[in-house]
């Protein structure tokens, strides 16, 4: 014979080992990453010697990424591979966005679809003499959020723990509140889709530390992480890159301490010493760790995730203070509790080269064998 009490015990066993095998359903799943890379020159900022499309990525590629220690991938996508000029999807490429996720999820990495480049917003716009018309252009914003309804459509089949929507890549808005008012309307017309998906957004001008503060979250989000990219100093990080005003500098960089030194800062020519005086201070883990300080008090007072979704450094710079500089910011990440992803996977800042051979000094930099970092 049994006892009530006993059935109401017996109850609670069976009621508890339910709970513990099936999520409720009512529970958020969680996307969580902590170290990531970015897929670079596939989906996005195509140029001439970009391989196909289809010869650019492999289920290989995401096995590899796997198998060195990375749990996602930051995936950049922009307008004018994934849609015609008419306006219709591209269902090739839109193929391969899927596929691409598709051998993400097979090798247990997460993914951050990026929106990166679109027809009428380029972040480099202003340096190539290009106009932005989003900023002025209502018909523009509107067309934006109908490509997130697109993309939503496609992509809201995955799961919500695995998949995170970036919803602009480096916006460069005149006022910080023309991007706080479009990251508004994202937000709500993403939310009437898909309610618990987990949203990316960064602050104005190329989402540099230094605007975090005029950066606003929509009211009520709590599924968004803030986004910063981090880039300093940037004689060092984007060392004679050929698309900036560094790429024909003359003098040698260093890392850590004064990035070029007095006696060689004597000996430049003047638009070389022009050049190098903006970077005046000493560089070293302190100094990163004060820059980055300023984007996590802001993500901690709001309570949310601060993440770091793009740094590196440019192949020409010397190897040796490249590599002292990831180890410092890396370092600066782990302490601070930042999630992140590289630049990027075989590009010019690549951690694999562009034929595939392991960059394995940075790769165990970025992941240590210990697993500390």
């Amino acid at each position: 014979m049994i006892l009530k009490s006993d059935k109401m015990r017996v109850l609670f066993l069976v009621l508890f080992f339910i709970s513990s095998i099936v999520p409720c359903a009512n529970s958020k799943e969680l996307f969580e990453i902590k170290r990531g890379v970015n897929i670079s020159h596939w989906l996005s900022q195509r140029y001439d010697k970009c391989p196909p499309i289809e010869q650019g990525m492999s289920e290989t590629d995401f096995s590899k990424l796997s198998k060195d220690g990375f749990d996602h991938v930051r995936l950049p996508v922009d307008e004018a591979v994934l849609w015609n000029e008419d306006g219709r999807k591209n269902e090739k490429t839109f193929a391969f966005l899927h596929e691409g996720i598709r051998w993400a999820l097979k090798n247990e990495l997460r993914v951050i679809v990026d929106l990166h480049i679109i027809r009428s917003h380029y972040f480099n716009a202003g340096q190539e003499g290009k106009v932005n018309k989003l900023w002025t252009d209502e018909a523009e914003q509107n067309h934006f959020l109908d490509l997130w309804g697109e993309l939503s459509d496609e992509l809201k089949q995955y799961p919500v723990s695995m998949l995170a929507y970036e919803i602009m890549n480096e916006p460069t808005a005149p006022d910080h509140e023309d991007w706080n008012g479009l990251v508004a309307k994202a937000c709500r017309y993403i939310r009437e889709r898909e309610p618990d998906r987990m949203l990316v957004i960064g602050s104005n001008m190329w989402q540099g530390v230094g605007t975090f503060p005029f950066l606003k979250v929509p009211e009520g989000e709590k599924q968004i992480m803030l986004s910063f990219h981090f880039y300093e100093p940037f004689l060092l990080t984007h060392y004679r890159a050929g698309w900036t005003d560094l790429a024909n500098f003359g003098g040698n960089v260093h890392y850590p301490g004064m990035l070029v030194s007095k006696g060689e800062m004597a000996g430049l020519a003047d638009a070389d010493r022009k050049l190098a005086s903006r970077w005046p201070d000493e560089w070293n883990k302190a100094k990163l760790a004060s820059l980055v300080e300023k984007a996590k008090k802001i993500a901690d007072a709001k309570g949310l995730t601060l993440y770091c979704g793009e740094f590196g450094v440019y192949q020409t710079a010397p190897r040796a203070d490249a590599l002292r500089w990831y180890s410092d910011i890396v370092s600066v990440f782990a302490e601070m509790d930042i999630p992140w992803s590289v630049w990027d996977y075989k590009g010019g800042y690549g951690i694999y080269t562009p034929d595939g051979v392991p960059q394995k000094d940075l790769i165990r930099i970025l992941v240590p064998v210990d697993g500390k970092k």
